[in-house]
C-alpha cells in the first residue's frame, strides 16, 4: 500500500491506497476474455474470472492471461458472489466479460473513493460501433445513470467491500441483479459516476 501525505494547514493528511478486485462472470467467453482481462490489468489489481460451466477454453484463456479462474455454478448473480468471497480487494469491480475498461480506470476509482461518501459508483457507458441507434442507447444510459443514479453492470459498477457485506453481499436475483445491487447500496452512501 503506498500513503501520500499532503500539508493542509498546519495538519497532515495521509491517504492510503485502496486495494482493487476486479470480478468477471464469464459462460463461453474464450473469443474475449484476454481483451477483457487485458484492459483491466493495472498495478495493484486482482483479477478474478469466475466461470459458470463454460466449455470453449475459457478458463484457460484467462488463467493465461494472468487472472484466477475460480469455478461455480451458472448465473451472473451466484458467479459474482463467488467472486467476491474469492477476492481480498477492498473495492470490488464488476466487469462483464464484452466491457472494456478506459485506460486509468483503476486511478479514477481510487480517487473517487478518497471521498468517504462514496460507496461505490460505475463509468460510462459507449459501444464500440457507432451506429446512430447505438448513440441513443449511450444516451438513454447517461440520462438514466444522471437522474435516476441506477448505473447497469455494463458500465462496470464498483463497491466497497464494506458495504458489500453490510447489505448481505450480492443480490441473488435471476435477472438485473445489478439493478438490485445499485438499489442496495444508494442508502449507505453516494455513488460517484465517472467521466471515463
Amino acid at each position: 500500500m503506498a500513503a501520500r501525505a499532503g500539508l493542509r494547514g498546519s495538519a497532515v493528511r495521509y491517504r492510503l491506497r485502496v486495494t482493487l478486485a476486479v470480478v468477471i462472470p464469464t459462460l463461453d467467453e474464450a473469443a474475449q476474455i484476454s481483451e477483457t482481462l487485458r484492459s483491466a490489468s493495472a498495478p495493484d489489481v486482482e483479477l478474478v474470472v469466475v466461470d459458470g460451466g463454460s466449455r470453449d477454453g475459457t478458463c484457460e484463456v484467462a488463467a493465461r492471461a494472468g487472472a484466477r479462474v475460480v469455478r461455480s455454478r451458472p448465473g451472473r448473480a451466484h458467479q459474482l458472489a463467488e467472486g467476491v468471497r474469492s477476492s481480498a480487494g477492498e473495492v470490488v469491480l464488476f466487469l462483464h466479460a464484452d466491457t472494456r475498461l478506459p485506460r486509468g480506470y483503476a486511478d479514477a476509482v481510487r480517487e473517487a473513493l478518497a471521498d468517504a461518501s462514496v460507496v461505490g459508483g460505475a463509468f460510462r457507458f459507449r459501444f464500440d460501433e457507432r451506429a446512430p441507434s447505438l448513440r441513443l442507447v449511450e444516451w438513454g444510459a447517461r440520462l438514466r445513470s444522471r437522474v435516476l443514479r441506477l448505473p447497469y453492470g455494463d458500465q462496470a459498477l464498483f463497491v466497497r467491500r464494506r458495504i458489500l457485506e453490510r447489505i448481505g453481499g450480492v443480490p441473488q436475483a435471476p435477472i438485473m441483479e445489478d439493478l438490485d445491487l445499485v438499489r442496495a447500496i444508494r442508502p449507505h452512501g453516494r455513488l460517484a459516476l465517472l467521466r471515463l
